[in-house]
């Protein structure tokens, strides 16, 4: 009976996260060129306030690498109207949440109110395009912040360089070589005027979208938008550089020594189109094929029935130039990194060669329409897909249909995909291993 109860109740759940699946939406753009997107949600009184800005590690001087990350920061330190030390507290005080996160491709800025605070999230969203205090005293308190950061997830962190060592490999003249956090050294001799003038350049109306989602009047919000946005100018017509890696046509070996860890790990990454095409997607049901959950065909093998590993993973790292599809596993007892690559490869290999299961396929479908579904289930992941799909896709329709697409994905293209991406003399093999050195304080 409880059994029966149980599975009618996630039913019910499920049934009602389904027919309020699509979201709707407006969009237009001010004269300033600040795209704004509104979403209507009475569900819950309660609206998200959000900027994304068009910038990230990527568009940064290879000699200044981590101003994005650090711009994630020194924009909460205050502005002309909000003294510095104040934002934090302003946005508690009137029952709000708040965050920042900054990736290779762009920043984005959050807040959470309740829908009767949404003219001072968006006050406060303006305060930040239009009046940031960049000073010394600002630069210098981030800069400690950053470097504390450093130290806490990467350098302190057992295999908290993994990616460090994968990208600065993978990529010769791409920005996507480096790590958002970026150089402290190169954060440490910028001036005061290069962080002013990167302010100026890229945190500007014509280079973000403006997402506000909840519990809000639509007429209303327009009002406020022009409001607090209006009047702030145009920033200067930004033109992306393009950079073009070449082919990977032989294995690239590497090692990378961490003296946080005792036991190594072997890391297989191959380099892979824009998360935006097609082939991007089909590399997303490979990997959910190959490592997503105990069931996967490479836990099930490695770990389960072989005991050869503590942990087996792959995952595709998806940006909007370039993307990698990265495999990872830690040995256990006498098993080597080679017996491990061996293992992964002939896994590999299968899916190249042969046609996955009906039964496999449509497990793999029932996980990602689970996704999308997930995807869009609180306001937070609403506002920012609104935000990602419009910015970095050139299409917020795909907050709706992108499933279609995955959808549509067939097994001959899986194994097509895996034949063109996932071969040998593409990729790069990382031995990373354990340091006698030791970490950093």
């Amino acid at each position: 009976m409880k059994k029966s109860i149980m599975a009618l109740s996630a039913a019910l759940l499920l049934g009602g996260i389904a027919s309020a699946q699509k979201v709707d939406f407006e969009e237009y753009t001010l004269d300033n060129g600040l795209h704004v997107i509104l979403h209507n949600d009475s569900s819950a009184p309660v609206v998200v306030t959000s900027v994304m800005y068009h910038v990230g590690a990527k568009d940064e001087n290879p000699e200044r690498t981590g101003f994005a990350h650090f711009f994630e920061h020194l924009l909460f330190e205050g502005t002309e109207n909000i003294k510095r030390g104040e934002w934090f507290k302003i946005v508690s005080s009137n029952g709000g949440v708040n965050n920042a996160n900054t990736s290779d491709d762009r920043t984005y800025y959050y807040e959470v109110f309740p829908s009767n605070n949404l003219e001072l999230g968006l006050w406060m969203e303006s305060e930040r395009m239009l009046h940031p205090v960049i000073n010394q005293i600002g630069v210098d308190t981030q800069n400690e912040v950053v470097k504390e950061e450093k130290r806490m997830r990467m350098d302190n962190q057992p295999y908290g360089n993994f990616l460090t060592a994968v990208k600065e490999n993978m990529f010769k003249n791409h920005p996507y070589r480096w790590m958002p956090i970026g150089s402290m050294a190169h954060l440490d001799a910028a001036t005061l005027e290069e962080f002013q003038a990167f302010n100026k350049k890229f945190y500007t109306p014509n280079n973000a979208v403006l997402v506000v989602a909840g519990q809000i009047d639509i007429a209303q919000t327009k009002e406020w938008v022009q409001k607090y946005f209006g009047a702030i100018k145009r920033g200067e017509e930004l033109k992306k550089q393009t950079f073009v890696e070449e082919p990977i046509t032989q294995t690239i070996k590497a090692t990378y020594q961490d003296p946080n860890i005792q036991i190594p790990a072997i890391v297989t990454s191959y380099r892979t189109p824009s998360m935006k095409t097609r082939d991007a997607r089909v590399l997303d049901l490979i990997s959910s094929y190959l490592s997503g959950g105990k069931s996967s065909k490479l836990y099930k093998k490695i770990v389960d029935e072989k005991k050869m590993a503590l942990e087996i993973g792959a995952f595709g790292f998806n940006q909007e130039d370039y993307g990698m599809y990265i495999i990872y596993g830690l040995p256990m007892g006498n098993f080597t990194l080679a017996d491990l690559q061996k293992e992964i490869d002939e896994e590999v290999v299968k899916i190249q060669t042969e046609l996955i299961s009906e039964k496999d396929y449509q497990k793999l479908q029932n996980t990602f329409e689970n996704r999308f579904v997930n995807a869009n289930s609180n306001l937070e992941g609403i506002a920012e897909n609104l935000a990602t799909y419009h910015l970095l896709y050139g299409d917020i329709n795909l907050i709706n249909n992108e499933i279609e697409l995955y959808h549509s994905i067939t097994r001959e293209e899986i194994r097509e995909v895996a034949k063109k991406y996932l071969n040998p003399n593409q990729r790069l093999i990382l031995d990373y291993v354990p340091s006698t050195e030791k970490a950093q304080n």
